[in-house]
């Protein structure tokens, strides 16, 4: 949790808000389909805490943030590409939103979705 005491007392943000923000961010992004780990969705999968993986992990050190995101990048993207976008825009949205410095952005690709466009047959 990032801590900034001010003049007129102290102001928070929670890490969820920061993940929040990042999460948005990379959705932003042309061909994200999803920001997922692309774990497993059945019931048993949601219900155990085994597998259990965040699609977006905050860390803060010495009020510096490391952000690390898993996204679905639509098929037939440039999947590197996309993901440079994602890290930029996280970094730059995060930074212009809270004023916390972000030193890394980790993006996942973690796996692929179908078009989102129409089909045609």
């Amino acid at each position: 949790m990032d801590v900034r005491n001010t003049a007129g007392g102290s102001l928070q943000i929670s890490l969820e808000v920061v993940a929040k923000i990042a999460r948005l961010a990379a959705l932003e992004v042309d061909d994200v389909a999803e920001v997922s780990s692309g774990s497993n969705q059945s019931v048993r999968g949601l219900l155990s805490k085994t597998n259990l993986q965040k699609d977006v992990d905050v860390e803060m050190k010495d009020g510096v943030a490391v952000v690390t995101i898993h996204v679905i990048p639509v098929y037939g993207s440039k999947v590197m590409r996309v993901c440079e976008k994602v890290q930029e825009n996280v970094k730059q949205t995060i930074q212009n939103m809270t004023g916390i410095t972000v030193s890394r952005v980790n993006v996942v690709a973690a796996g692929l979705a179908e078009s989102a466009g129409p089909v045609e047959e």
